[in-house]
């Protein structure tokens, strides 16, 4: 009768705010329709440029580690009993190698978690990954400067170890992914499953690459054709299992970062342009803050924020920030 009553609070709330919403919001204000024809430019803008080789393959790959990837070899090096001076480097270093967007380290990090890893390394892998990987980081060195570059590196790997090491202390009981799970069985070879996750990963990256579009075609076709072909070789178990799983973090992630996306879309234009340097000008510790703030509700696809950054910084926007 709780959880009832729960839900039907929760459903009148939602009511009343979607009220409140179209009764105070000036729809026929210019500023108004343009921040939301943002919202839905940049959803477009987000489906034709990141659903099919940036989403996608990650859910598959979230999916294969869950299914697929040992459980053990997930705790040897970052579940809860693992050696911190080991767990914690991997992990925070894991996503320097993926050159994906934030989105995709989302459902990556939920299928490292989901299999054994301690909550710790998984969140230091979840904060990190976005942040450094290769393109990003030469990115920034080429257009904001090294020393920019190097402090982002840096600060990012060591943020992220402290965060994780706190959160495992806070969250001890879910150091082993809160799955009760069984000790696998399966005769399937782990150099099978490392080639049948590396091929998605290949598949992934290449596709986030800036090469000659032939070339792109031919390597993408290839891998895709070759994961197909390993798929194959797996029981249909196993094949429905990982279908399975794909949707589950398909189903769990995807609204929200839709939700995410079309809401910064909004804030890009309804954000004056005249008080980013008011907001976010010099090096001071309200600016870094408000920085620190308004760069966590953006969403910035990937080496997006560089440009981004660079134009702030034109209107005096501080390093700090």
């Amino acid at each position: 009768m709780e959880d009832s009553l729960k839900k039907e609070l929760s459903k009148f709330l939602l009511l009343i705010s979607g009220f409140l919403i179209f009764y105070i919001v000036p729809f026929d204000s210019k500023i108004v329709e343009d921040a939301i024809l943002n919202g839905f430019r940049m959803l477009g803008s987000y489906a034709k440029e990141h659903f099919l080789l940036c989403l996608v393959p990650a859910f598959f790959i979230a999916g294969s580690i869950s299914v697929f990837v040992k459980r053990e070899a997930i705790l040897k090096y970052l579940g809860p009993n693992a050696k911190k001076i080991i767990a914690y480097p991997i992990a925070a270093s894991a996503g320097g190698i993926l050159a994906v967007c934030s989105c995709t380290i989302l459902p990556l990090f939920g299928g490292i978690y989901k299999r054994g890893a301690g909550v710790g390394p998984a969140i230091a892998f979840l904060f990190t990954g976005p942040a450094i990987n290769v393109a990003a980081i030469f990115l920034t060195g080429t257009v904001l400067g090294w020393e920019l570059s190097i402090v982002r590196l840096v600060a990012t790997v060591t943020s992220a170890i402290i965060v994780g090491i706190i959160m495992q202390a806070i969250f001890k009981e879910k150091g082993e992914g809160g799955f009760n799970l069984a000790e696998d069985k399966s005769n399937i070879k782990q150099s099978v499953v490392i080639t049948f996750i590396g091929f998605q990963l290949a598949f992934l990256i290449v596709g986030g690459l800036s090469i000659n579009h032939l070339l792109k075609t031919f390597l993408m076709t290839g891998l895709f054709i070759g994961t197909i072909i390993i798929a194959m070789k797996f029981e249909a178990t196993y094949r429905k299992s990982w279908m399975t799983e794909t949707w589950d973090f398909t189903k769990k992630i995807l609204p929200y970062l839709l939700g995410g996306v079309f809401v910064a879309g909004i804030l890009t234009v309804a954000l004056p342009g005249d008080l980013v340097q008011l907001l976010l000008g010099g090096n001071r510790i309200t600016s870094t803050l408000f920085g620190s703030v308004f760069g966590a509700l953006m969403y910035f696809a990937t080496l997006t924020e560089v440009p981004i950054v660079e134009s702030f910084m034109t209107l005096g926007m501080g390093k700090g920030p």
